[in-house]
C-alpha cells in the first residue's frame, strides 16, 4: 500500500514537471522543470527496482543533458537579457496537435494492444551483460552519439558567442 502512494506521489511530480516544462514562459525556469521531470523518472527507475537506469538516468539527462541546455540557454545572452521573445506564436497550434496525438495513443493503448503480464527472473548479471554490449556490439553507435553531442556544445558556443568587430 505505501508503495502505491509513494509511486502516486513520484508520478504526480514528474507529470506535474513535465507539464510546467512546456507551459512555463520562461525558458529557463523550463529547463529547471526539465531536471526535476528527470528525478522523477529516475525515482520511478528506482521504485521499478532498476537502480543502474536511475542511476544512468541522472547521470546521463540531469548530469550532461540538462547542464547542455542550461549552459546553451545563458549563452544565448539575447534570450535571457529579453530583447528577444522566448514565447512561441504557435502555442495553440502545439496544443492541438498535443490533444489529437494524445488522443490517438490513448485509443491504441487502451483498445487496441493486448499487455501480456508474464512474471520473468531477472538474469542476475544484466550490468555485465549492458557493458559487454556497450564496449562490444554497440561500441560504434555509442561513440557517434558522444562525438554528435560533443559537436552539438561547440556548435552552441559557436553560436552564441559574440561576434568580434
Amino acid at each position: 500500500m505505501i508503495l502505491k502512494v509513494v509511486f502516486l506521489l513520484v508520478s504526480l511530480f514528474t507529470v506535474g514537471s513535465a507539464l510546467m516544462v512546456v507551459t512555463h514562459k520562461n525558458l529557463f525556469s523550463s529547463a529547471l522543470f526539465l531536471v526535476a521531470s528527470f528525478f522523477g523518472v529516475a525515482a520511478l527507475y528506482v521504485l521499478l527496482e532498476a537502480e543502474f537506469l536511475a542511476v544512468a538516468q541522472v547521470l546521463i539527462y540531469v548530469g550532461a543533458i540538462a547542464t547542455l541546455i542550461i549552459f546553451a540557454i545563458m549563452l544565448t545572452r539575447g534570450m535571457m537579457s529579453g530583447r528577444t521573445s522566448p514565447r512561441n506564436d504557435q502555442a495553440a497550434w502545439a496544443g492541438l496537435a498535443s490533444v489529437v496525438l494524445g488522443l490517438v495513443l490513448l485509443y491504441v493503448v487502451v483498445f487496441r494492444v493486448q499487455w501480456p503480464v508474464v512474471e520473468k527472473p531477472v538474469p542476475p548479471d544484466t550490468i555485465e551483460q549492458l557493458g559487454r554490449a556497450l564496449v562490444g556490439r554497440y561500441v560504434v553507435p555509442f561513440e557517434v552519439a558522444s562525438v554528435l553531442l560533443l559537436a552539438a556544445l561547440v556548435g552552441a558556443v559557436l553560436i552564441a558567442r559574440e561576434k568580434e568587430v
